[in-house]
């Protein structure tokens, strides 16, 4: 499209620069023309005074050598002889004449300018009446290059305001065709990101009306698009919670069963059901499409969503007698996540805490909203992880050592998405403590970047581990 307006505007202009410059530029030779045989007519009217008053040779030859022409040898009288009764004499010839006799007849019989083609240019011939009633003739030579002086020049600059015409109407065309490419450019490339799973595309909502429409219904149809993925991603998260929730209350039931070939089974098929559900949650996972925190829907409210999972996990906790605590989630706190993402990371943190700290162990849950990061701390009162380290490489892994590590893979996807990370370490209640650290946006190598990393490095060499 672009260089289809370049070559229509480059082919206008064109014809648009020939139809005024050819006819132009025969009327500037015209002019030059007239220009020169009006200089000639002006230096032969000059001998006009001196004709009417004597036809002395010496009188006029002083005339004619008064006028720039006369100087240069460019001008000639041809006076005729006088009439016989009067008294006899021979016609008198000044200066050196160019034109043939037939037209100085020609001019004395039609006494009126006239212009004749000589070597080397033309003759001026015009006539003047002497006292005498003849007529006298004054040639006046115009060279060839009089009659062409300066248009070269005029026809060279001519020429050049039609090609900067042409440039300017190239370059406007060519600034036009942008401006209407680059925005189906970004449709296209926006419409090739959406395809290959990258949700956060979007168009800039600018160019021509018709461009801009596309955009918006662009903008629109992906913006269904991420909720329909999201409604989808919350239903499969609820499904997971459900079935999480019963199969924890099913594996404490299933320990107080004591020993026996009824009570094995049930553990072995509890322990079955749940490896089948950690699978389908894993697999999903992996089939995700990737999204960019700049898309609708990537953010969410931490304290709402933690807020939200604790009602959630707290009638468990009532069953079966643990004390839990909430704090730092009295106002909103904005991170770069998807909400359901989010919630499936907590619930993996506090369905660890059920499954592997023993019934009465309290626990709490924590947001500490900084100014690049905020962190969210998971704390109970249990045992401990012995080797924190191992635990993380476990969730990276895949190893099983009594546990999936599936709940801290998630936890980690999710707190790396962000610019962040997951450390395990002592909580103040004496248990394990798995601080998530969800980063603002933050990214790069510049200055900003390395002062907002180097402040993150400080906090936590500071904060407890």
């Amino acid at each position: 499209m672009r260089w289809a307006l370049v070559k229509v505007a480059l082919a206008v202009t064109t014809m648009v620069v020939l139809a005024f410059a050819v006819p132009l530029g025969l009327v500037i030779k015209e002019l030059a023309r007239d220009r020169a045989f009006g200089n000639a007519e002006r230096q032969a009217a000059a001998i006009g005074p001196t004709l009417s008053i004597t036809t002395d040779r010496a009188a006029l030859e002083r005339a004619v050598a008064s006028t720039q022409a006369g100087a240069a040898g460019r001008m000639a009288v041809h006076i005729p002889a006088p009439p016989v009764p009067p008294g006899g004499g021979a016609a008198l010839e000044i200066g050196t004449g160019r034109a043939a006799g037939a037209d100085l007849e020609t001019v004395r019989r039609a006494p009126r300018a006239s212009v004749a083609e000589v070597a080397g240019g033309s003759v001026l011939l015009q006539p003047t009446a002497l006292g005498t009633g003849q007529i006298a003739v004054v040639e006046v030579f115009v060279p060839e290059g009089e009659l062409t002086r300066g248009l070269a020049t005029a026809w060279l600059v001519l020429a050049g305001v039609g090609a900067a015409l042409v440039v300017g109407s190239v370059a406007v065309a060519d600034r036009l065709g942008v401006r209407m490419v680059l925005p189906a450019q970004l449709l296209a490339r926006a419409a090739h990101d959406l395809g290959e799973g990258r949700l956060g595309a979007r168009v800039p909502e600018e160019g021509p009306a018709e461009l801009r429409s596309a955009a918006v219904a662009f903008n629109s149809m992906a913006d269904q698009v991420v909720q329909l993925l999201a409604n989808e991603r919350e239903l499969a998260a609820d499904l997971s919670h459900r079935l999480r929730t019963p199969l924890t209350v099913l594996r404490l039931n299933a320990a107080s069963l004591g020993e026996g070939p009824a009570a094995e089974q049930t553990r072995a098929a509890v322990e079955q059901l749940e490896r089948e559900v950690d699978t389908i949650i894993r697999t999903a996972r992996e089939a995700k499409p990737q999204t960019t925190a700049a898309g609708p829907g990537a953010g969410c409210d931490v304290s709402e969503v933690v807020r939200e999972r604790m009602a959630f996990w707290s009638a468990l906790a009532e069953d079966e007698g643990r004390t839990v605590r909430l704090a730092g989630v009295e106002r909103p706190v904005r991170v770069p996540v998807a909400r359901p993402e989010l919630a499936a990371a907590l619930d993996a943190l506090l369905g660890n805490v059920f499954r592997h700290t023993p019934e009465g162990t309290a626990f709490a849950v924590d947001v500490h909203n900084g100014d690049d990061a905020v962190i969210v701390l998971v704390s109970d009162a249990g045992p401990g992880i012995a080797d924190p380290a191992a635990a993380l490489a476990r969730g990276n892994s895949g190893a099983r050592d009594g546990s999936t590590g599936l709940g801290l893979d998630i936890v980690r996807r999710v707190a790396e998405s962000t610019g962040g990370d997951v450390r395990i370490g002592r909580s103040v209640l004496g248990g394990t403590e798995v601080r998530v650290w969800l980063g603002l946006g933050v990214r790069g190598s510049g200055p900003a970047a390395r002062r907002t990393r180097g402040r993150r490095r400080t906090r936590r060499r500071g904060a407890p581990a």
